[in-house]
């Protein structure tokens, strides 16, 4: 069972927050994709507690915009969706 410290390592390492999937890097590793709605979908399962943050953090944000300008939110997010495609 020598192996077993490693294994715990290698979790304990994994599991860092210092190494938390980003944005960015589930983008390039094609575990995410922009959606034409302003949100992002999961590609892959991993992404899904990353997904779930994002897009919350997203609609808060347009909810503040769109009350802000008297637009649908909906609208906000299409909006949104064209420049993030772009990127």
């Amino acid at each position: 069972m020598k192996s077993l410290p490693i294994i715990v390592l290698f979790t304990m390492f994994i599991a860092s927050p210092a190494f938390a999937l980003d944005l960015q890097s589930a983008r390039a590793g094609g575990m995410v994709v922009e959606e034409a709605t302003g949100y992002i979908k999961a590609v892959k399962p991993e992404a899904s507690a990353l997904v779930a943050d994002i897009n919350a953090k997203r609609k808060a944000e347009y909810e503040r915009i769109a009350k802000e300008k008297g637009s649908k939110v909906e609208d906000v997010a299409a909006i949104a969706a064209q420049e993030l495609m772009k990127k």
